[in-house]
């Protein structure tokens, strides 16, 4: 059950404490650990949504996981409020929007490069120096995808636009164009 309003609010109160509390990166490492745990781990997710499970058993779960990952306590007491609120079940979510507000704060644009192949981190680095000069994004994360039925070449997202030098894409461009070749007399 998707609530991004609801996300949204809880998250801007966690980045607005956590700027109150000069803590914002140690929060920020926190939901990145529980991003994992959350994509990771189904059940875990399954768990926190489930209305049989009482509140004190999904209260010892978040304690476990935040022990696990040693996670600073402002975050422990703000996921032991979302029990308390009964609003667990959309921890995943708030956890996607504290990730999003955190990155539009600081100003941290994602890129998305798919590629045929495993990319070498000389390339990366090139990628990134080219997008810092083109554009206005200062702060940029790199995030790789490997996709062989590009056969070569690459795809990269930048925000809204998305560059397509991939052989599949110059493929199937050829093949529409032989699709509607006008040279050729069509048969009736």
């Amino acid at each position: 059950m998707l609530n991004p309003r609801l996300a949204g609010r809880y998250a801007k109160s966690l980045i607005d404490l956590s700027i109150e509390n000069n803590k914002l990166e140690e929060v920020y490492n926190d939901m990145l650990f529980l991003h994992k745990v959350v994509k990771g781990n189904r059940d875990f997710v399954v768990l926190l949504k489930s209305p049989v499970v009482k509140g004190d058993k999904k209260r010892a779960v978040l304690d476990a996981v935040s022990t696990a990952g040693n996670l600073s306590q402002l975050t422990i007491a703000f996921g032991r409020l979302l029990v308390t609120k009964g609003r667990e079940s959309f921890f995943p979510e708030i956890i996607e929007a504290f990730i999003n507000q955190y990155k539009a704060k600081k100003e941290i644009y994602t890129v998305t490069l798919t590629t045929a192949g495993p990319v070498s981190d000389e390339i990366k680095e090139a990628i990134v120096s080219k997008v810092k000069s083109q554009t206005a994004m200062k702060n940029i994360e790199l995030k790789t995808i490997v996709k062989e039925e590009l056969i070569g070449g690459f795809l990269l997202e930048l925000g809204n636009t998305l560059v397509d030098a991939s052989i599949l894409y110059d493929l199937n461009k050829i093949k529409s164009q032989f699709m509607n070749n006008d040279f050729v007399y069509k048969l009736r």
